[in-house]
């Protein structure tokens, strides 16, 4: 709880002062002092408050229906801050011109007009100045700043709503073979049907799981790993929705570890569920596979981030791959890919990850970089190979750019 507040708060403030340089763009510049800027400030202070109040109402007190309007606002708002952060350099250029055009244009209006000596020595009186109007005035500074909130708004919107078509269709389909030193020639060929990030919550539901697990089925995998971060919420809020993972179907088991996720909404109740639905949950252990006349170990330990005692416990690297058979393949189930740096000390093969989204909202998997080795797909840390897959569902805003939802076939091959 305390962890879900303290979140919420650091969201608030850097949602606010967000909101603040939207409304300084969006607002203050295209409007004048008045009834219409007004309403603009207003607007934009309820969308302020907006995205805080989604994030404590869905997690905390369970007001599902903020889940929509406040996500979607949270993703456009993502959007619009980039747009218009990127436009900053020409319109500091364009305004630049302007001010330019402007001064130059004073300059000349503001010179003296020469004397006209007439025929008879007089003077003619000066011609009546013509006023110009400098280029640079309140109006070409309005159009400007309303034409880039025009376009910010426009593209904004319509990323977001190509976002929302590819959360919510069905997950990609992704087949990766990757080769294994240590794979007996007899277990070529062994396939791991693993997915991550399910996420099921305020926005998705038992139709999600059941896609899900209806799309695995039809790949006849050999082994089913679901790679943590199953639910945003209780079992009393959710179970209904996780119950269809009871008909996952392989050959030699379905295996589940916690994702950081599951500590949020109730672990120690969610690994009992999770087992009675007939998935083997991995807490710092390993099961040996024994197919096809080879024996592969399969490891899984808690999310990284695990804080707490029994269940809840943290990742024990020792407990899961102490003391094993150092010429058997060992592959790793570990929810974060940045386990990874601690799993290569004990010689893993592989280790199959998520958690990222694939970075989800794209320029964001740029940011994500920073904290772990592989964003998506195949990479390999300290001679140890790690996948991370994309994830099947999403988690706060229903929009994936640039990292679609995704279910992973990994196909084992010997040397």
């Amino acid at each position: 709880m305390l962890a879900i507040l303290g979140f919420v708060g650091t969201l608030a403030l850097i949602t606010g002062l967000i909101h603040f340089y939207l409304w300084k763009r969006l607002v203050k510049d295209t409007t004048g002092p008045g009834r219409w800027r007004r309403v603009g400030t207003v607007v934009a202070l309820l969308l302020a408050v907006l995205v805080p109040a989604t994030m404590a109402g869905t997690q905390i007190a369970g007001a599902f229906w903020l889940a929509w309007p406040g996500y979607l606002w949270l993703a456009v708002m993502f959007y619009l801050l980039i747009v218009l952060v990127v436009l900053e350099v020409p319109m500091a250029v364009a305004r630049l011109v302007l001010r330019r055009r402007s001064a130059a244009a004073e300059a000349t209006t503001a010179a003296p007009e020469p004397a006209l000596v007439g025929a008879a020595g007089g003077v003619d009186p000066p011609a009546a100045e013509a006023v110009d109007h400098p280029d640079h005035d309140e109006s070409r500074r309005l159009l400007l700043a309303r034409g880039a909130a025009i376009f910010a708004g426009l593209t904004a919107a319509g990323i977001t709503g190509y976002g929302v078509r590819t959360a919510l269709g069905p997950p990609q389909l992704d087949r990766v073979r990757i080769p294994l030193a240590k794979l007996p020639r007899s277990m070529d060929g062994l396939r791991i049907a693993t997915v991550s990030d399910i996420h099921l919550g305020p926005l998705r539901g038992r139709v999600h799981t059941e896609r899900i697990v209806a799309m695995i089925n039809r790949l006849d995998a050999d082994l089913v790993a679901v790679v943590g971060d199953l639910v945003d919420g209780s079992v009393a809020e959710l179970g209904e929705a996780a119950e269809p993972l009871r008909d996952l179907r392989s050959r030699y088991g379905s295996f589940f570890v916690t994702g950081n996720h599951e500590y949020y909404s109730g672990v120690e109740e969610w690994v009992a569920e999770v087992d009675r639905l007939g998935l083997r949950v991995l807490q710092n252990e390993r099961q040996e596979i024994r197919a096809r006349g080879g024996v592969l170990d399969l490891a899984g330990i808690n999310d990284v981030t695990a804080d707490g005692t029994g269940v809840a416990g943290p990742a024990d690297f020792t407990a899961a791959l102490g003391g094993r058979d150092v010429d058997r393949p060992v592959v790793l189930l570990a929810h974060q890919p940045i386990a990874v740096h601690e799993a290569a000390k004990f010689g893993v093969d592989l280790q199959l990850s998520g958690h990222t989204h694939g970075g989800q909202l794209a320029p964001f998997n740029l940011a994500v970089k920073l904290q772990q080795p592989v964003v998506s797909g195949l990479g390999e840390v300290d001679g140890t190979k790690v996948y991370v897959t994309n994830g099947a569902g999403f988690w706060g805003p229903p929009v994936r750019v640039g990292a679609p939802p995704q279910v992973t076939l990994v196909e084992l091959r010997a040397p």
